[in-house]
């Protein structure tokens, strides 16, 4: 189906773009939220009229989005949710999850301003992005823990569930190769020390034994 776009739509085109969608996207969605016409001559004419206020109306309405985003970029949202111990929901974060969420902070906005491509299903700081006007979208943190405590850990950088046995894991391991490589140093300095004694030993030993070769040389015969 063709349409004229009345609003910018992220991945089809600018306002007055006539593009082509699917039918049930058209019917389900764009049509019924006023946010196209179907590209017949009849509104394209119409749209040709209505233009200048169609902008008009754009403009003042991403003013007011810009100014709201200001207040909004970069701000978190905790959702406290049950998980496994390695970090997987028992369920999901959704879009509508994320609504609630920003509205009960002070910004009412809807679940179809939450760009979110999948549910998020694991704890942790997730960037999400919410569209506040066709061309001024902002990015805020959902923090998904399964305690309080553990999101203001989270909130702080520190590494929570899976991720922090991971880390330690690594710890471990370094510590561990770190003492096997002092072991293997501390044994090669004895080795080299047993060398050195022996070879001390071994230079005593020739020294000795030629000075009782001389010794044996020089005694006086007896006439």
């Amino acid at each position: 189906m063709e349409i004229i776009l009345l609003e910018r739509i992220e991945k089809l085109g600018q306002m007055g773009d006539v593009v082509r969608v699917k039918e049930g996207f058209a019917r389900n969605y764009l049509l019924p939220k006023k946010k196209a016409l179907r590209a017949t001559p009849a509104n394209l004419e119409r749209f040709q009229t209505d233009r200048a206020q169609l902008e008009a109306v754009n403009l003042e309405l991403k003013k007011e989005a810009e100014s709201v985003a200001g207040k909004v970029e970069g701000e978190s949202y905790t959702a406290i949710r049950q998980a496994g111990d390695s970090g997987q929901l028992y369920g999901s974060v959704t879009t509508r999850d994320i609504a609630k969420l920003v509205t009960d902070g002070g910004m009412t906005i809807t679940r179809n301003q939450v760009v979110l491509d999948t549910p998020i299903k694991a704890v942790g700081l997730h960037n999400v992005r919410i569209a506040l006007h066709p061309e001024v979208t902002v990015s805020v943190i959902i923090n998904v823990a399964r305690t309080e405590d553990e999101a203001e850990r989270q909130a702080r950088g520190e590494a929570v569930g899976a991720e922090a046995e991971r880390l330690q894991d690594e710890a471990d391991a370094i510590a561990a190769e770190e003492i096997f490589e002092d072991e293997e140093t501390a044994q090669q300095a004895v080795e080299e020390l047993i060398e050195d004694e022996d070879g001390a030993g071994d230079d005593a030993a020739d020294s000795d034994s030629a000075s009782d070769d001389g010794s044996e040389e020089d005694e006086p015969k007896d006439d």
